[in-house]
Parts: C-alpha cells; sequence; structure tokens
C-alpha cells in the first residue's frame, strides 16, 4: 500500500506539481477538508513520495511472493524511487527560477500564508537537486547490480528454425516470468476473458502511431557513429531497408519492413493476422491501420496467429524493466557531477553491449554535432539550451531503449524540452515519401499513383513534395489543427486546477478565499485556454 499510495501520487505530482499530501483518512466534514486541501510544495511531495518508498522497500520482499514477478517486489519500489528523484531533480534544476518552482520568481504559492515564507528543507533548491540526484543514484544502483539484462542475440525469427530472441520475446510472448530484467508484468487470460488487442495492432500500424522521421534518424549506426558522421556507413533512407542497414540493433530488430514475417505459427484464430509485412498502407482509410508516418514498430508483436483474433491476445505486458535503472543512475550521475563513474560507465556499456551497437559510447560523443541533431530531437534542448554532446547521448539512449513503454512525455517535460516550440514550430516527418518509395503505389487504374495531395483537396492522402521529400502526416488537409507546425506554451508543462476545486474548498464559492492557487500560466476562470507566461 506504501507503494501503491506513493505511485498514485508520482502521477499527481508530475500533472500538477505542488500538491495536497494527505496522510490519513479525513472526516466527511467540509472544514477539515478545505484545510487538507492546502497545497504542498512539490519537492516536499517528492520527499513524502520516497518516504512511502523507503517503508516499501523495508516491508516488500526483494524476489515476487508468487516466484513469477506478478507482484511488487522491493526492486520495484527501488526502481520507482530512482525513477522519482531523478524527476524532481531535473524538474528543479531546468524550471530553476521560474513560476513552475517552490520560490521561482512568479511561484503562486508565495500567495497564500502558509506557503509564504517557504524554506527548502535542505536549505535551498540546489541542495534539494543534490539530495534527489543521489537518492536517485543510490536506487537505481541497488537495482542494477542485482539485476542483469535479458539477452539479445541479434536474430528477428522469421522461420520456426530461427533462434527466437529473448529481448523481442520480451514485448510478445505470453509467460515473462523467465526473464529477470522484468520486475513487474501484467498477465493476461483468454479463458477468463482478461484479454488485448495489442498482437493485432503491432500486426499493421500500431493504431494509426508511426515512428517519426526524428526517432528512426536518432538511432546510431552498429559501429556506434550517428548516421551524419564521416564513416558511419550510413545507406541514406531511400528506402526503409536501407534505413535498417548497419544500425542501432533496437531499431533493426523493431523497425518493420515490407516483406517480413509476421505469424511464424499460423492458425484459424488469425482472423486480423497480417502474415507477410506490406508496403506501409499510409493512404488506409481507417485511420487506426493507416501507417501514419511510413514508419511503423515492431515492439509488441506476436508471432502467434492465435494471438491476432478480435479481442483475443493474452501476450504478457511489462510493467517495469531493471535497464530503466541503468538509465538511471546514468543521467543521475551525470547531472549531479558532470561526469560519469566507472559504475555509470558500466551500465552504459552494458546496454549499448545488448543493443549491439559499439560499446565505446566516448566514441559517439565524439562525433556527435549538436547542430546537427536538434532539429530531430526535442530533447536536445533544456530551456532554450543546447546540452552538451555527452548528456544528449545519454538522453538518447533512453530514448532509443525505453521507445513506446510510455515515459517519452515525462521525460521531456522535466527536461524543460519544448521551449524551442514557443517561437518556433515544430514539424512532425515520417519516412522519404518522395523519393523511389513513392512508385510502392503504382497501383491505381492503369497503374497510376493513388497519392493525393493538395491542401484544399478533400481526397488528399499525402503532403505535397512542396513541403519536403519527408511524409509530413498533419500536413495533408487544411483543416488539420497543426498545420503549421507543433507549438507549445510554458503552462502546459503542468495541467491546470479545475475551478471546481477552488469552489469546493471555500464556504461561499469565492474562489479568492480558497487555500487552493492556481498554475502558471492558467486562469481562474473555467472553460479557457492557457495564458502567456
Amino acid at each position: 500500500m506504501y507503494f501503491l499510495r506513493a505511485f498514485e501520487y508520482a502521477k499527481k505530482r508530475q500533472e500538477f506539481g505542488d500538491f495536497p499530501i494527505i496522510r490519513y483518512v479525513l472526516p466527511d466534514q467540509k472544514e477539515p477538508l478545505i484545510e487538507a486541501g492546502k497545497r504542498y510544495p512539490r519537492n516536499e511531495v517528492a520527499r513524502f513520495i520516497l518516504s512511502d518508498l523507503d517503508s516499501a522497500i523495508m516491508l516488500l520482499k526483494p524476489v515476487s511472493p508468487d516466484g513469477k514477478n506478478l507482484r511488487i517486489s522491493s526492486y520495484c519500489a527501488q526502481l520507482v524511487k530512482s525513477r522519482e528523484a531523478l524527476f524532481e531533480a531535473t524538474w528543479l534544476k531546468y524550471f530553476k527560477d521560474t513560476p513552475f518552482v517552490p520560490n521561482g520568481q512568479g511561484w503562486p504559492g508565495k500567495n497564500k500564508d502558509y506557503n509564504a515564507s517557504y524554506q527548502f528543507p535542505s536549505g535551498s533548491i540546489d541542495n534539494e537537486i543534490e539530495f534527489f540526484l543521489t537518492q536517485a543514484m543510490e536506487a537505481a544502483q541497488a537495482v542494477a547490480d542485482n539485476i542483469p539484462l535479458v539477452e539479445n542475440n541479434g536474430i528477428l525469427q522469421q522461420t520456426e528454425a530461427d533462434v527466437s530472441n529473448p529481448y523481442y520475446d520480451v514485448y510478445s510472448v505470453v509467460d515473462l516470468s523467465g526473464f529477470d530484467e522484468i520486475l513487474l508484468w501484467r498477465q493476461y487470460n483468454k479463458e477468463l476473458g482478461i484479454i488485448h488487442n495489442v498482437p493485432i495492432g503491432m500486426q499493421e500500424a500500431a493504431f494509426g502511431n508511426g515512428m517519426t522521421r526524428g526517432l528512426v534518424d536518432g538511432f546510431l549506426m552498429a559501429n556506434g557513429l550517428p548516421i551524419y558522421a564521416a564513416g558511419s556507413g550510413y545507406e541514406d533512407d531511400d528506402y526503409i531497408a536501407d534505413v535498417r542497414k548497419n544500425r542501432d540493433g533496437r531499431l533493426w530488430l523493431f523497425l518493420k519492413e515490407p516483406g517480413q514475417i509476421n505469424v511464424i505459427w499460423d492458425s484459424p484464430e488469425g482472423t486480423h493476422a497480417t502474415p507477410i509485412e506490406p508496403i506501409p498502407a499510409i493512404t488506409h482509410s481507417d485511420y487506426g491501420r493507416r501507417y501514419v508516418t511510413g514508419y511503423s514498430i515492431r515492439k509488441g508483436a506476436s508471432f502467434y496467429g492465435n494471438q491476432c483474433g478480435n479481442s483475443s491476445g493474452y501476450t504478457g505486458l511489462p510493467v517495469f524493466r531493471a535497464v530503466e535503472a541503468y538509465l538511471n543512475y546514468m543521467e543521475a550521475c551525470y547531472e549531479k557531477s558532470g561526469a560519469l563513474d566507472a559504475k555509470a560507465q558500466e551500465y552504459w556499456r552494458t546496454i549499448r553491449n545488448r543493443a549491439k551497437t559499439d560499446a565505446d559510447f566516448n566514441k559517439t560523443i565524439a562525433a556527435t554535432d549538436m547542430q546537427k541533431e536538434k532539429p530531430n530531437d526535442w530533447g536536445a534542448y533544456s530551456g532554450d539550451k543546447l546540452i552538451d554532446a555527452t548528456l544528449y547521448n545519454i538522453r538518447r539512449e533512453r530514448r532509443c531503449e525505453l521507445m513506446a513503454e510510455g515515459l517519452r512525455y515525462s521525460d521531456l517535460k522535466r527536461w524543460r524540452s519544448m521551449d524551442q516550440m514557443i517561437t518556433t514550430p515544430y514539424h512532425i516527418e515520417g519516412f522519404k515519401i518522395w523519393g523511389p518509395m513513392k512508385d510502392w503505389y503504382n497501383t491505381g487504374v492503369n497503374g497510376g499513383s493513388i497519392l493525393i495531395y493538395g491542401l484544399n483537396n478533400d481526397r488528399s492522402n499525402v503532403s505535397s513534395p512542396d513541403l519536403g521529400v519527408y511524409l509530413r502526416p498533419y500536413e495533408i488537409l487544411s483543416r488539420s489543427l497543426v498545420l503549421e507546425g507543433y507549438k507549445w506554451t510554458m503552462a502546459h508543462y503542468l495541467s491546470p486546477i479545475a475551478i471546481q476545486n477552488f469552489m469546493n474548498t471555500t464556504e461561499n464559492n469565492d474562489i479568492s478565499q480558497s487555500p487552493v492557487y492556481q498554475n502558471p500560466g492558467w486562469p481562474l476562470t473555467a472553460n479557457q485556454g492557457a495564458l502567456d507566461i
């Protein structure tokens, strides 16, 4: 229960920042409920989360009681502790002196008596950052030193005779209890009706979720060099097959390529299977089956046809992977000291060896050109400043290893990586449609192209070559909400506090008397958007 409370509080802190801390069941009376509505500074909430996790670590067993990692263990608590400590440390660092941190310029908490004279428990925000980074490193090491990574044998199984790849199987088999790296996973059961549709989606377009060119281009070559570096061996992106050649083993393994076998073990139950990977269906009328960017991910796909019937999938779902602890330690170490200690270097080499990428990360760092990285990776920035090449490659490793596992948005927020879009809109791009791959779509009448473009043509299904050679999936029709590119405003780093919360915490609906305060950039009027900060 300590773990679960911490986990829920972590979600609230990430969404709202400062938050009430409720330790005990409250009486159903308005006065004590209003008093309990006071928001604690976000770092205090983070300390509360770590305290709960420390209690969980002390009370939980290091091995799941069922022996299958289907129940929470102390290693799960250590991993989440490292995650949340790293989140808070980097948030405080990159939002320092802004309204988004306690005592920062314009912090709304100062306007309430109960927070007006707030002092950090460690004496300063810098000391708080140091505290949380230390906590992150200690918790991460407790996991990484004891839990090995799953093997990647470099094989993408395509026939029954092929050896299976444990690293691939982590996302595609029914029973994950045999993988030490999986600290916690969710089990499904067809007979009990506990099923999901992930294998169906991954047979085609991942439910309309495509990999962007920015993500694909961010993967290194197998020799450890960025694709633009001299001697990298990159073959260009005229074809998806070329994109995969000699690349980081994770991209090679998980980026789908036309002609690959999607179903090895066929079954009559596989009514929604796609046995052979087709050319990307970028014009499909069903958005969930449309290859939105042209690049589709294989992570989560099963080779078993019986997983591909309608609502019949029951492969296991990883919840916590130990590799995150390796990554958390590396980042916290560098953020704390500006260097990588022996432990961080060891972890990094372990991850890269598993990825089938040259383990010499210093070679990668030396070959990294931040001016060439920044167009395709928001994580190249913190605020309006480009980060250094070492920190960037730590973030790159995290992006590549954890892709499609639900952590990217929280990372971008804690790094303050979206400021750049306040002034410079970002255009999402996919594969190179206006190159040789356009000929894949000469399947219309008399062999004519089925590709149609023109913003004011309601039949358009691809972006115009005038916008560039790469598919821009959100710039096909004039009515697109992001026709001019993705934009950002500072307020969106946190969610607004609903006006109902202000009304509930007053005696007469006078929201000015509420102990609650609004988040930076959000108004005290219902149904209004964010303001400029």
